[in-house]
């Protein structure tokens, strides 16, 4: 997908990479309007789940879901991960360990959700929603980011 910003810059998406805990998972349970959402982005997007499997229920939890998912250590494991993906990668998260990915990433959206977010990755985001159904959505309608993020 290519958005054009006016006054901040063009992005080119071809990967999403989302966090689980937090962010698409409410107390290591995938929240199922998400998954569904993520199965329609599928023709669109590479999609990539990073967890710590906190819970260790990921992978089964995740088996309806047509993206990858991922089982990772910390910061520096998701930031690795972002890196090797080239560019053209949008990330989603809402914690401190999503801070790194962050950094190197095309397009950072946090999601405040019912787990909150932590101040750094409110700080190094370019967009802020309220939930993962809104960061989603977002993909299904770029003129969306384009009115966030124009100057």
């Amino acid at each position: 997908m290519r958005i054009d910003i006016p006054g901040y810059k063009t992005l080119d998406i071809n990967n999403i990479v989302l966090d689980y805990n937090g962010t698409f998972a409410r107390d290591g349970a995938p929240i199922m309007e998400a998954i569904s959402l993520i199965n329609n982005l599928i023709t669109e997007y590479k999609v990539y789940v990073l967890t710590s499997d906190t819970y260790g229920t990921a992978k089964e939890l995740l088996k309806p879901l047509k993206g990858e998912v991922h089982i990772v250590k910390d910061t520096e494991e998701k930031k690795t991960f972002v890196m090797g993906l080239a560019g053209d990668t949008a990330c989603i998260g809402n914690g401190n360990n999503d801070t790194g990915m962050f950094e190197v990433d095309d397009l950072s959206i946090c999601v405040i959700g019912d787990e909150g977010a932590s101040a750094a990755a409110l700080l190094k985001s370019d967009i802020v929603v309220k939930d993962i159904i809104s960061a989603l959505e977002l993909f299904k309608n770029p003129k969306r980011i384009a009115a966030t993020l124009r100057k």
